[in-house]
């Protein structure tokens, strides 16, 4: 077993508890975030359609989990991100962003409550240095500590349909409900063949799924276990790549592409996890974001969804256009697996954002049609629901191989 602070030898990039389990299974790797994380194994339209169709296992052990407990910590994460953490209950989880002065998102992260005084908050392997920092500083003045433990945990994912089923056959696996019954965006504290597992039911993939934080010396029988219970149901290990068009069909942000120190949430679509009336106290962002409002031009671009026919897609950085003037960039795009055509986000200028209007994206010179559309571009299916595009997935989250960072 290779420990997950090791690095490899052609090179400084460190290396997850399930590397050498990567590499047998025939794994491509890409550094990612100073981590040699596996990018596909066989090929990612493959994997894309299994995590669609059935589920995908996948190493997350780059993401960055970080501590805050102690007796005022819900009030320490309430000044240093952008809702009332302190309103989620135990056992429940918040999506959030950690602000800057200015108003810029630093990061988005998870934020799990999993006792009274404990929180567990999940960053992006690119941010973990400026998370880590940002919530140390602004928790300073609270009765709380903040303890970084992301050399000593490993984070595996098992998304799709199918999920549920994969870990219902998982031996050894102890919880205090029924799985079933574990809603989305809620956690549990599990054990696994004598270990602790915190066990949640998010994802970044736009299916059902789990998410399992374990010690790092648990991962590895616990990936061969989950590929073992996960066989007869379809299962397969999948990589970084196909993570990106599945995030994307899903309308899910990517720090370094809709996210940065340069977008506000408003316009990433994202107000919605500010919370500036009278139920939050001050919270840093909070009086630029208040300020942003009272300008002339306080929305004066937003993401939207572009939607293409043909197989050529819009790239991050590829000019959006309204006739010949340039109205916006491509910030993600791809020929979506999923829906057979190209699919994009892009900030665009207000006026040009409303659903059904024409535009086109510059590919090389050549203007491509596109049309505005609601995000996300694929709905998860209900129960029984023969239409793949009938259930808007929740929350977005997390990083992969194609951006700075979930």
């Amino acid at each position: 077993m290779t420990d997950r602070t090791a690095v490899s030898s052609a090179d400084t990039s460190r290396l997850s508890p399930l590397h050498d389990i990567h590499v047998e299974a025939g794994a491509s790797f890409t550094d990612f975030a100073g981590w040699q994380m596996p990018v596909r194994y066989s090929s990612e339209l493959e994997e894309h359609h299994a995590v669609r169709t059935a589920a995908g296992l996948f190493d997350l052990s780059h993401m960055a989990e970080i501590i805050v407990a102690g007796p005022e910590a819900g009030a320490a994460l309430d000044f240093a991100l952008s809702n009332r953490v302190s309103a989620t209950a135990v056992g429940q989880a918040k999506y959030s962003l950690l602000l800057s002065a200015e108003g810029g998102i630093v990061d988005d992260v998870i934020v799990y409550r999993t006792h009274e005084n404990r929180f567990g908050i999940v960053a992006n392997a690119g941010n973990r240095a400026a998370a880590a920092g940002a919530l140390s500083a602004r928790a300073s003045g609270f009765d709380t500590t903040v303890v970084d433990e992301s050399d000593s945990l490993a984070l595996i994912a098992v998304q799709g349909p199918a999920a549920l089923r994969v870990l219902q056959d998982l031996a050894g696996l102890e919880l205090d409900l029924p799985l079933g019954e574990l809603r989305y965006y809620r956690s549990t504290v599990a054990q696994w063949a004598g270990n602790e597992v915190l066990l949640a039911r998010t994802g970044y993939t736009g299916e059902d799924g789990f998410e399992l934080y374990v010690v790092n010396a648990v991962a590895p029988r616990l990936w061969r276990e989950l590929i073992e219970a996960g066989a007869p149901h379809g299962l397969v290990p999948a990589g970084l790549a196909c993570r990106d068009t599945l995030r994307l069909e899903a309308g899910m942000p990517l720090y370094g592409h809709e996210l940065g120190l340069d977008v506000r949430p408003a316009e990433a679509g994202l107000g919605r996890v500010v919370t500036l009336d009278g139920s939050k106290g001050d919270f840093v962002g909070r009086e630029a974001l208040e300020a942003a409002e009272q300008t002339p031009d306080a929305l004066g671009r937003v993401l939207v969804g572009l939607r293409s026919e043909g197989r050529r897609a819009g790239r991050a950085g590829y000019a959006v256009l309204d006739g010949d003037r340039v109205v916006g960039e491509v910030t993600s795009g791809a020929l979506s697996p999923t829906l057979g055509h190209p699919i994009a986000m892009a900030f665009v200028e207000a006026g040009s954002a409303q659903p059904g209007t024409e535009l086109a994206i510059d590919v090389r010179g050549k203007a491509m049609p596109a049309s505005v559309t609601e995000l996300p571009f694929y709905r998860r299916p209900k129960p029984g629901a023969p239409n793949p595009d009938t259930a808007k997935p929740d929350t977005p989250s997390r990083n992969t191989a194609t951006g700075d960072a979930s």
